[in-house]
């Protein structure tokens, strides 16, 4: 019953979705901060909601920085094709 009370007074679980997202990428108030956490505490629905998602950012972040990682190396590999053609001419 205190918990049922507790999701309508302080945050439904929709709204906790939408404030771990808005979290990601920016950041909340404090007071959305508390209810969220505390809503987390009582809602073991959000609180698995929440590990997938960070599961998620984790991977997406991983992801990114190998990207970044092979346009780097794209770039380097052309520099060097680059310098062997200036070299084969001479």
């Amino acid at each position: 019953m205190l918990k049922k009370l507790i999701h309508m007074i302080f945050l439904p679980c929709s709204e906790v979705t939408l404030l771990m997202e808005k979290r990601n990428a920016e950041n909340i108030s404090p007071t959305e901060n508390w209810k969220l956490n505390l809503h987390l505490k009582i809602c073991k629905w959000c609180r698995a909601y929440k590990q997938k998602l960070e599961i998620l950012d984790d991977i997406l972040k991983r992801k990114l920085s190998q990207d970044k990682k092979d346009k780097i190396n794209n770039s380097e590999i052309q520099d060097f094709k680059e310098k062997v053609i200036k070299n084969l001419d001479i």
